[in-house]
């Protein structure tokens, strides 16, 4: 009987070792690194909030790797820092609200790079400005005057993703597609 329990154990965390790898894949759509996404996973999984020993010993990596890990998650708002009576060190358990660790991952990293690509189309639309009215060649004012306009309309793009942004971080976009619940329902 032992035996079988045995096989049991193994085929269960085979199976939850699988999971965690899909966890770690797509946390690279959100620019996460496949160590940091089984981080995640791992305190996902552990029914207890753990310390970075704990969380070295599991994955077989530096405690520098698992602080760096850890803050990086934290940063995310996917890991919170945890206390148990008794123990002195510090411990960490997963954001279990996938909703919540997605509104902020997705808002600010997206917020980030839209930002920056608003400021870029200004500068190179100032700087296109500048040539058009030093330069006396027509040809390159007509194209200026072109590129100027898809930067304008890159521009408008921008505004409008950052309105997106905004109702992902605010919750607002509960509203029109609802959270299904542990049940499966709305």
């Amino acid at each position: 009987m032992p035996e079988t329990n045995n096989k049991e154990w193994n085929k269960y965390e085979e199976t939850i070792e699988q999971f965690i790898q899909v966890i770690a894949k797509n946390m690279s759509l959100y620019g996460v690194t496949p160590s940091i996404g089984r981080l995640y996973g791992v305190l996902y999984f552990s029914q207890e909030p753990m310390t970075l020993d704990d969380m070295r010993s599991a994955l077989e990596m530096s405690k520098t790797s698992m602080s760096t890990g850890v803050r990086a998650l934290s940063d995310m708002k996917m890991v919170e820092p945890s206390f148990k009576k008794g123990i002195r060190k510090d411990l960490y358990k997963s954001e279990e609200d996938w909703y919540k660790s997605f509104t902020s991952l997705f808002g600010s990293r997206w917020r980030h790079h839209t930002e920056t690509n608003i400021e870029e189309a200004d500068e190179a639309i100032q700087e296109l400005r500048e040539i058009q009215e030093n330069t006396e060649d027509e040809a390159l004012k007509g194209k200026i005057t072109e590129d100027i306009d898809r930067l304008e309309y890159a521009q408008n793009y921008y505004r409008w993703l950052m309105k997106f942004i905004h109702v992902i971080e605010s919750g607002e976009i509960f509203k029109y597609v609802p959270k299904i619940d542990q049940s499966g329902k709305k």
